[in-house]
């Protein structure tokens, strides 16, 4: 039986072009279960290995990103602490495709359409490898976080808790 042949997303090209080593990973999307638990579900993999773009505003520096473990809730004290600002909430849905170019479900740290202030959570270090979406629901990218966090410019910080 011949696989269907998966369509690369523009940050798998991104990806590609930085020299990047990856996979692109399906799964089957749940319109219900959107949660990254659910993907890792779908996946066969440990949740503390996929992670999960969350965008946020500070009142000081504006738009910022976290990745965080898909079981845990981003700490928005610790969010606005780690990037300057004094208060931080997550944006409101209806601001994520216009600010990232990705909806909900589907949204990567990679290939925003502005490349913006991003904060891993430290965990991520200690794996040889994690998931990301891949821009689009229904597809992750698997790859060492040491590559995605120089890739992003990220940096390392304990900005969540377990939900």
């Amino acid at each position: 039986m011949a696989h269907a042949k998966i369509e690369k997303t523009n940050a798998a090209r991104l990806l590609d072009r930085a020299g990047i080593a990856y996979e692109l990973v399906p799964y089957r999307v749940d319109e219900e279960h959107l949660a990254a638990v659910h993907v890792a579900e779908q996946l066969g993999e440990p949740i503390e290995c996929v992670f999960k773009t969350l965008v946020l505003r500070g009142d000081r520096s504006g738009l910022f990103v976290c990745v965080v473990p898909g079981d845990h809730e981003v700490d928005l004290k610790a969010a606005a602490r780690v990037s300057g600002n004094k208060k931080a909430d997550l944006i409101p849905m209806k601001e994520l495709l216009p600010a990232t170019g990705y909806i909900r479900g589907g949204c990567s740290p990679v290939g925003m359409k502005k490349a913006l202030p991003t904060f891993i959570h430290v965990s991520a270090a200690g794996h040889p490898f994690i998931y990301i979406s891949a821009g689009v629901r229904g597809l992750q990218l698997k790859l060492a976080p040491q590559d995605l966090i120089a890739f992003v410019r990220a940096t390392l910080a304990d900005l969540s808790r377990k939900a």
